[in-house]
């Protein structure tokens, strides 16, 4: 059984390192790669909270789901408050964003339309690609031990 961990932290390294070609030896791990964009915080924050921090750092690999600050904004911030204090709640919407043991990059996401990650449905159209109601504004930054793809909004798993 695969095992399913969320991280938005990864949504930074998409899109501070987006542009980069980095050989294998200059690549941040996803944590890294994610704290170093810097408009990652929250996720950051939450990552650490939920002690996933190491998780995140192995070997992997990984395929993250990455939302931004702006993301996580839409969240009311007494709710995200909350979330970041109840740890297991708080490790369960990170893990919805993580796919464990597989990269998955833009090209094979495409062809997942109408399947599901994580419970959460893909939908491909000219508009692009999304994830439950999270749209994917960038793909493919590639950290020493996965991929991360910008997501515009905080995936809340069913409880």
């Amino acid at each position: 059984m695969k095992r399913v961990f969320s991280l938005a932290l990864v949504a930074a390294v998409c899109t501070f390192f987006g542009g980069m070609n980095a050989t294998s030896e200059d690549k941040k791990d996803i944590v890294d790669t994610a704290v170093a964009a810097g408009s990652f915080k929250t996720l950051v924050e939450a990552v650490k909270a939920a002690e996933l921090v190491d998780t995140l750092k192995g070997k992997g690999p990984f395929t993250v789901f990455a939302p931004t600050d702006d993301a996580f904004a839409k969240i009311p911030k007494d709710k995200l408050e909350a979330l970041i204090k109840d740890k297991p709640a708080l490790k369960k919407v990170l893990l919805a964003h993580v796919v464990v043991g597989k990269e998955v990059k833009a090209a094979d996401a495409v062809k997942l339309d109408g399947k599901e990650v994580n419970g959460f449905k893909i939908s491909v159209s000219d508009a692009g690609v999304k994830i439950g109601d999270a749209k994917v504004v960038k793909t493919d930054i590639a950290a020493s031990n996965g991929v991360i793809h910008v997501i515009d909004t905080v995936l809340i798993p069913a409880k």
